[in-house]
């Protein structure tokens, strides 16, 4: 989406009005778009660092680097707003059933039960306040256009691992 031309002029009783609400209104969303792009790397960033505190995952491919266990994505809603997804990737090292726990069927046939570690959530809610400096960083370049669009990366290459982006 680029920037829209967003000059609208029109004239009443001689005083001349010009709308930029196209404008404000993209400068607003890919801001947030932005922002919720940053949180995403940075939260799936912190949650590889805590998978790695794990026994047995501390070298393991499978959490760091490309290939890392958990991704994000800042998709589009219905409404037309985009939105930041942080998940576990499918099948990654019983992903979903460590964060939530419950069992799964091991190699020999088994049920293997696993607790419930809660890596995403917990990194999440305990990196709240780093979120909402990011956020804000993003958010309070409303006031100047030009910081503002330096901000907005219209790329779309937001989706990954959390190496050292």
């Amino acid at each position: 989406m680029s920037i829209p031309k967003s000059v609208i002029k029109f004239k009443r009783d001689g005083v001349e009005y010009v709308s930029s609400v196209d404008r404000v209104q993209y400068t607003i969303v890919e801001l947030t778009r932005a922002a919720m792009k940053d949180v995403g790397k940075y939260v799936v960033r912190m949650c590889n660092k805590e998978a790695m505190r794990l026994h047995g995952l501390r070298k393991s491919r499978r959490v760091k680097g490309k290939t890392s266990t958990f991704l994000y994505d800042v998709p589009w809603a219905k409404t037309g707003l985009p939105h930041v997804d942080i998940e576990v990737k499918h099948h990654t090292w019983y992903g979903v059933a460590q964060e939530l726990g419950g069992a799964v069927q091991g190699a020999g046939g088994g049920l293997r039960i696993i607790p419930k570690l809660g890596i995403l959530r917990n990194t999440t809610y305990n990196n709240i306040p780093e979120i909402m400096k990011i956020e804000s960083q993003y958010l309070s370049a409303l006031e100047d256009e030009a910081a503002a669009l330096r901000l907005i990366d219209e790329k779309e290459e937001h989706q990954g691992g959390g190496g050292d982006n």
